[in-house]
């Protein structure tokens, strides 16, 4: 029997690359544009539910974005 879930993403740009990062479980690529990145990120996903069940994956609901400045050391 066939089992889907809708994955959560993040795509973002870093330098002259987007980064596609999935909030479920971690798993993140790149690419030259946002297609590219969620397509790299498509490709990783696949590798990486060869080895881990779908209903392993954790549900992530209405996740907020937010942003905060810090200083460092």
């Amino acid at each position: 029997m066939s089992m889907s879930r809708m994955l959560k993403l993040v795509i973002w740009k870093e330098g002259d690359k987007y980064v596609a990062w999935c909030l479920n479980n971690g798993v993140s690529s790149f690419g030259n544009t946002k297609n590219d990145a969620i397509e790299s990120l498509k490709e990783a996903l696949h590798l990486y539910f060869e080895d881990v069940p779908l209903e392993n994956v954790t549900k992530v609901e209405r996740p907020a974005i937010e942003s905060f400045s810090f200083k460092y050391a």
